[in-house]
Order: C-alpha cells, then structure tokens, then sequence
C-alpha cells in the first residue's frame, strides 16, 4: 500500500513539473491586454492623469471660501511692575504684584475670493484641458505599444517559421553532403563538388542559428513591453490565416487618413492644446481687472491680569467683524503682456504641432498602405512560384523512382519548394499584419 501511495506521488510530482515548466502561449490579445496592465510606460501616463485630476479637484475647492481658527498664549515676566492689586483684610491691607501673567487669544477668520476676473473658474476649465490632455497622452503611449506588439508579434511568427524551415533545409544538405561522400567513395563525384556540399551544411548550419538568434531577440523585445522579467519559457499562438484574409480589399489611404484625424489620441491632443492655449489667453488678459475678496471674523482672549474668571472674559471680550477687499492692478511691469503674448507663442506652437503631426499620420498610414500593396502583390506571385516549386518537386520524385534523377537533385528540388512555401507565408503575413495596422488607423482596435 505504502509503495503505491509513493508512486502516486511521484506521478503527481512529474505531471506537476511538467505543467511549471509548460510554456505559456500568448495570443495578440492576451499580448495587449497584459501590457495595458503592467507596461510600465503606460502606467506612468496613468499617474500623470490621475495627478492632473487631482489638479482639477483642487482649482474647484479654491472656489470655495477658506476657513481657519487660530490660538496664542503668550506668557509675560515682569521683574519690575509698577503697580500691582490691593485686597483689604479688615484692618490690614495686602498689596499683589503679579509679575508673570499670560493672555490668551482665539479667533475663526474666513476668506472668499468673490471675483477676479473669472480667472479663478478659468483655472478649473484649464486644469480640466490637462487632466484630458493627460489622459489623451495615455491612450497615444498604449496605441504605440499595441502597434509595437502587433509587429514583433508577427516577427516572431515569421521567426518560428524560418527556424522550420531552415531546420528542413539543413537536413536536406546533411543528407547531401553524406550522398555527395558516398558518391567520392564509389568515384562518382570529385572532392570538389563534395567541397561545395560540405560548404553549402555549413552555410545552412550558420542561417539556422542566425534565425534562432532572431527568434529570440524578438522574444525579449516583447517580454520587455509586457514588463515581463522571468525566465519561464514564452510562446505565442499562430494564429489561423486564410488566402482571403490576405486578398482582401485594402482600404484607401484617404478613407484611412480620414477616420484617423477623427479619433487618434494624438491629433486629439494638439487641438485640445489649442483650446487650452486660447484660454490661456483669457486668463493672461484678465490679469488688469480688480480683483474682489471677502473676508470676515469672530476672535475673544484672556488674560491671567484680570480678575474676572475665564468665561467671563471669553464673553466679555467677544467680537465679529468682516469686509471686502478690492485690488486694482495699475502698473504690473508688464506682467500681463508678458503673460498674453506667452500664451499667443504657446498656441502657435500647439497648430505648428498639429500639422505636423498630421504629415506624420499621413505618413505612416502611406506607408502601411504601400506594404499592403507590395506584400499583397509578392503573395500573389509567391502562390504561383509555390505551385510551380511543387510540380517540379512531384516531377523529380517520379523521375528519383525510374533512376533518371539522383537524391541530390531531388533534396535540392525539395529546399526549393520549402523556400518557395516560406516565401508565400512571409508574404501573407506581412499583407494581413499591414492591412490590420491600416484598420488600426481607421477605427481605433487592433485585432
């Protein structure tokens, strides 16, 4: 019983171990959902939002009026007083002096800002531009690390096929040069062309562990943007393609454009920066207007002087008052010029921004456009070279079983229709990864 037991741990330790070790495989969602969480450059922008609300929910409580309650006690020695208090004790009368006393004072003042030129629910309205601003610059970072993940996602792809089929390839040219050995040791075949095969392995050999270094690169490129820092083996999943999703109409670079000036983050955040910008202007042009303050207040003290008991003194010396206070700008030093024509550079600053932001998404859609176009061409050519590599490798295996071709040529006619097949691949993905980025562009999510 108790070596069946052990042997059901053991199992259960194995099947556990082997589970740790399982790779994870990421699909491109999961790839996006997990770096919107944890990148930490979008968590960055995330708190420069958050700091930029806090902002906003202050400038609404400077609205609102202030209030403080203030004390002192203050303690005085007199070594020398002139004076002091008498009391008569039937025929006797004692003189006091007090030469250490103390007084007490307390007060609650508030303080409203009644009007300043509307500058103060500007800066609400300002503060408000920001916090949008700061979470536009949010949203313009995480559709760069989705597009950034969208093409290493697709490298890596290309990468686990290229490793395939190189792999396929070396093979073939192992069993070449083996083939090419045993045809010098029969005299068939001179040691120079052997030289040749030998050399082609080793250039296989060499482009099997350039790929693999690829391969991995790209790994670590997107374990970076997922701020993923452990050793667990990575994967990612291929995902089904279809010849349609490849030939399929490509959307105009115009329509694309188009859409995108309506909703990328970017472009929203240099026309919000023009909105802020002309109210920056306002703001600095109501730095001449009077600003009015309202102010009021209760205070009362005490002294250890008096005779009267504290409460007493706290009533009797009770009072309240308030009043306005206005403040007229006449000579600023130029402040509010200073301030205007800052606000006016600011502004043209943000349209200059603008513009050229807009060159820059024309370009960029332009270029997903033309890879689109070009790939999508090369796929279609590259359908017909796959077809013409496998007719020719079906003819030369018919032509290896009647004796008419040797396995070189058959080997060779097998790496071309390999090549030929990771060719059509390269091609279909890098249509549907450019055509996906263009609908990015175009309607805001990436698939």
């Amino acid at each position: 019983m108790n070596r069946i037991i052990a042997v059901s741990d053991i199992i259960l330790i194995s099947i556990v171990g082997s589970l740790t070790v399982q790779a994870k495989v990421w699909t491109l969602k999961d790839c996006i959902e997990y770096a919107i969480q944890n990148n930490i450059t979008i968590r960055k922008t995330s708190l420069q939002h958050q700091s930029a609300i806090e902002d906003v929910h202050q400038s609404q409580a400077n609205l609102l009026p202030s209030l403080s309650a203030t004390t002192s006690q203050f303690v005085t020695y007199n070594p020398w007083p002139e004076s002091g208090s008498y009391t008569v004790a039937g025929d006797k009368v004692q003189m006091n002096v007090k030469k250490v006393y103390y007084n007490g004072t307390y007060g609650v003042n508030t303080s409203w800002t009644v009007w300043n030129g509307n500058r103060n629910r500007d800066q609400v309205k300002a503060n408000q531009f920001l916090a949008e601003k700061a979470s536009l610059d949010s949203a313009t970072t995480a559709a760069t690390i989705q597009q950034q993940i969208a093409q290493l996602y697709i490298q890596i792809i290309y990468s686990k096929e290229a490793i395939e089929v190189n792999r396929q390839t070396l093979e073939t040219s192992k069993k070449n040069e083996q083939r090419g050995q045993e045809f010098v040791n029969v005299g068939k075949m001179s040691k120079a062309d052997l030289a040749q095969l030998t050399s082609q392995r080793a250039q296989d050999e060499y482009n099997l562990v350039l790929v693999e270094g690829n391969y991995k690169d790209f790994v670590r490129q997107l374990k970076k943007l997922l701020q993923i820092t452990d050793q667990e083996p990575f994967d990612v999943v291929i995902p089904e393609t279809s010849d349609e999703m490849a030939l399929q109409d490509i959307p105009s670079v115009t329509d694309v454009y188009e859409s995108a000036l309506n909703h990328r983050p970017e472009i929203k955040n240099y026309m919000l920066g023009i909105e802020s910008s002309n109210l920056q202007i306002k703001m600095a042009k109501a730095m001449k207007l009077p600003t009015v303050t309202a102010s009021a207040g209760l205070s009362t003290n005490t002294t250890s002087i008096s005779s009267n008991a504290y409460g007493k003194q706290l009533k009797n010396n009770f009072g309240l008052g308030g009043g306005f206070n206005v403040n007229i700008p006449l000579v600023d030093n130029r402040q509010k010029k200073t301030a205007v024509n800052k606000a006016i550079l600011t502004k043209q600053d943000y349209e200059l921004g603008l513009r050229d932001q807009q060159t820059t998404l024309y370009s960029t859609i332009e270029n997903f456009w033309l890879q689109a176009i070009n790939n999508q061409a090369q796929y279609r050519s590259a359908r017909v070279s796959t077809q013409s590599a496998q007719t020719s490798y079906n003819l030369l295996n018919e032509q290896f079983e009647q004796n008419l071709k040797n396995i070189i040529e058959l080997m060779n006619g097998k790496d071309a229709l390999m090549r030929a097949q990771q060719a059509e691949l390269q091609a279909k993905y890098l249509t549907i990864l450019n055509i996906d980025l263009l609908k990015f562009y175009q309607i805001g999510t990436l698939k």
